[in-house]
């Protein structure tokens, strides 16, 4: 297939990476974003760089213009109607690949949490559009766990205790790569687990035993609690991380993920290893 790739949603953590990684493998980046001075910051002159709305259809088709496949990084209530839309124009511009990050526990079972139906109805809308795709689902990622680190404090919400395969970003980016080398992953819906399990509250303590020593206890924090604070602190990013760990915990990590280590190869980043990276990056960044 051909080389230039749109990514859209590069200049989050998930997307940053996945355009860093096939850039690194060859692929020509095209990076689309409402906020082009933040893209142009984060990925220098090296990029190239379109601004548009993932809402508006005509930017979303010049930005496909002379790509061969477009990646899909999006969240929130934007991401069904988005997808949506970017399915549609890479029908008109005969896009050969599209590939897209759903989650491991988004099943039909469990469309009654609203961010699991918008990314079903995502899927939905890049299957029917005809276009080869891969869809991937990845568990917890281990770059989520400083998100529950505030200052001196580290808590998870309620009991937790079901065990997620941590999975570190780095690993997911070169999965995401390889499907864009072989055509034996076309049309297939990947289950993307780390490689070994852990219960939240385990690895949020590993985390702090290596990142912020000082801290020598993790909290549980009460659903009730957590929507108080949230509320009353108008904190939309607590209230959404609450509502999500209540739902992963009942729902727990869905999927298998034999067939994505075999056609992909399996996530060998531990998270012990992937602390100690950290580590020294954080310790390089404070020296200066």
């Amino acid at each position: 297939m051909g080389k230039k790739i749109l990514i859209i949603g590069a200049t989050g953590m998930l997307g940053e990476s996945v355009a860093r990684r096939l850039n690194e493998d060859g692929f020509s980046i095209r990076v689309f974003t409402r906020d082009i001075h933040k893209a142009r910051k984060l990925f220098g002159e090296s990029f190239e760089i379109v601004m548009g709305e993932v809402t508006e259809s005509k930017s979303i088709e010049s930005a496909l213009d002379g790509c061969c496949g477009v990646h899909i990084n999006l969240s929130g209530e934007i991401e069904q109607v988005g997808v949506e839309i970017i399915a549609s124009a890479a029908i008109k511009k005969n896009i050969k690949r599209i590939t897209y990050i759903s989650g491991t526990s988004v099943a039909e079972d469990t469309a009654w949490f609203p961010q699991t139906k918008r990314k079903l109805m995502a899927e939905k809308a890049i299957k029917e559009s005809g276009v080869p795709y891969c869809i991937f689902c990845p568990t917890w990622f281990m770059e989520s766990l400083p998100k529950y680190v505030k200052g001196s404090k580290a808590f998870v919400f309620g009991k937790q205790p079901n065990q997620y395969h941590f999975l570190a970003v780095e690993d997911y980016s070169r999965m995401v790569s390889v499907s864009y080398q072989r055509d034996d992953v076309l049309n297939k819906r990947f289950f993307i687990h780390g490689p070994r399990g852990f219960l939240f509250h385990d690895a949020l303590k590993k985390y702090c035993s290596v990142i912020s020593p000082e801290i020598m206890k993790i909290s549980n924090m009460p659903y009730w609690l957590s929507k108080i604070i949230a509320k009353l602190g108008n904190k939309e990013e607590m209230k959404f991380a609450s509502e999500l760990m209540a739902f992963f915990e009942q729902v727990g990590e869905k999927g298998d993920p034999t067939e994505a280590n075999l056609l992909l190869g399996a996530p060998i980043i531990e998270l012990d290893e992937w602390l100690n990276q950290r580590k020294v990056k954080l310790d390089k960044f404070s020296a200066g």
